[in-house]
Order: C-alpha cells, then structure tokens, then sequence
C-alpha cells in the first residue's frame, strides 16, 4: 500500500510544487512507483512533469464528476500524474454540497493505493476544501520552507491548519519532515531560521537543502525535472540526495 505524502505551505513561493516534482522524479530514478497528484488549481507541478493540464480528464473530474482517478493518470518517464488546471479551482465551491466533502480525494485515492509505493499530493499555497481534502488523504505532510521570516509565519499558520484536519478528519497525520528550499549560505539569516527550525523541529528537518539554482529554475518551462533537464548540476544532485534520504528518514513526529 502506498505512502501518501502531501507537500504543503499556505505561503506561496517556497518552492513547494519545485520539491514535490523533483522529488517525484528523483524517486522515480530509484524504480519505486509513484504518482502525482496535482491538487493546486494552477497545473504547476503537471507542467513540471511534462504533462499537458488542458486534457479530458483531470483530477476536477475525479473530484467533481466521479470519474475513477485510474482514469485521470497520466504515465511519465518521471512519474505517473493526475493532472490539474484552471477548472480545479471551481472544485472547492462544487464541494460544498458534497457529503463528507473533506474525504472525496481520500476516497478516490483507495482503488489506486495498492498500485503505488508512493503518492505525493501538491496543494495549492492556500487553506481550503483542496488542501485540506489532501491532509485528509495523507499520511504524512512534507513541508519545503525557505529560510526566510514570512517562511517561519507560514509554518505557524500551517501548523494550526494540520492541528485541525487532524482532530477533525485524520487522527493518524503526521509531519514526514521540513525541507529548506533556495537555501544560501551566505545569507546568515538563512543558518539563523534553520537553527529555529532545528530547535523546534528536531530529527524532522531534513539534513539535505536544496539551494538556490539556476537549472531548478529553469527546468518547468522545458517541462521536465530538473534531473532530466541538467542531470549534473547542484539542483539535480540536492534532489537525488533528497531521495535518499526520505527513503532513509524515519522521524516523522506528531502535528
């Protein structure tokens, strides 16, 4: 049965769909099975993946118009996808009406599980009924965080967020970790909000961090990850090393 890790941060720009993409493909290097659920309405992570998001069948049919999620997979060298695009963001208003409308994703996600090893969920850098359908749906949640002080306001607010799914709607959600995103360590506040992070967090922050790259940057518009655009490069092998260690890391710890 696969391990459904959800990447969130109500606070855009922190390079939460940039870590869930290369991490998908860098586990995907490894032959694991895995698939992406792309749950923010802007596609992002399904152009990431070389998916085009105007198709037939997206993850707003699967939400909205029941349509099995087997039939919104879309398979990739780098992964298999459930796509999204603009139609998704009517979803949350179309679900109001719904019954137990926090666990249609969860529901959805159950004929595929065994299929898979692993299922990341991108949500949207927001709190709403698609975010929080992808913490009802999750195992673990994995936070990629810049090392900045809006970046440490977020996590709060996420943090209250993830509290309440979990009393409301998954007793078992946990914290799979903290990865540090377009680190540099130049910057000395960046050492300083990671030693924060270290303090409260503990064995949860990842030791890996991603720095600030050129080719992470550049790799969506070719639609590609960054280990298929410039497999050589800081981006591609902080994402490799990534890898490792999620598949090394037991230290998730309660919301």
């Amino acid at each position: 049965m696969a391990r459904v890790v959800c990447f969130a941060n109500q606070k855009g720009g922190v390079g939460k769909t940039t870590t869930c993409v290369n991490l998908c493909a860098a586990v995907k290097d490894k032959r694991r099975k895995i698939l992406l659920i792309d749950a923010d309405p802007q596609g992002n992570a399904s152009t990431g993946m070389g998916v085009d998001k105007h198709r037939d069948v997206t993850l707003y049919d699967v939400l909205i118009k029941d349509v099995p999620i087997a039939e919104a997979i879309v398979q990739t060298k780098y992964g298999d996808v459930v796509p999204s695009n603009l139609n998704l963001s009517g979803a949350a208003v179309e679900l109001v009406e719904a019954p137990q409308r926090e666990l249609v994703l969860k529901k959805a996600i159950a004929s595929i599980r065994d299929n898979y090893e692993y299922i990341f969920i991108d949500c949207p850098p927001s709190l709403g009924l698609l975010t929080l359908n992808a913490l009802a749906a999750a195992d673990s949640v994995l936070i990629p965080m810049q090392c900045e002080f809006y970046a440490m306001e977020g996590l709060t607010d996420l943090m209250t967020s993830m509290r309440l799914t979990k009393n409301r709607f998954n007793w078992d959600l946990k914290i799979e970790g903290i990865v540090l995103t377009m680190y540099d360590r130049r910057l000395s506040f960046a050492g300083q909000v990671a030693g924060e992070i270290k303090k409260y967090f503990g064995r949860a922050l990842y030791s890996t961090v991603i720095p600030r790259n050129v080719r992470i940057a550049e790799a969506p518009s070719h639609g590609k990850p960054v280990s298929a655009y410039s497999r050589l490069s800081r981006g591609a092998e902080a994402y490799d090393c990534l890898a490792i260690e999620f598949f090394r890391h037991n230290h998730t710890i309660d919301v």
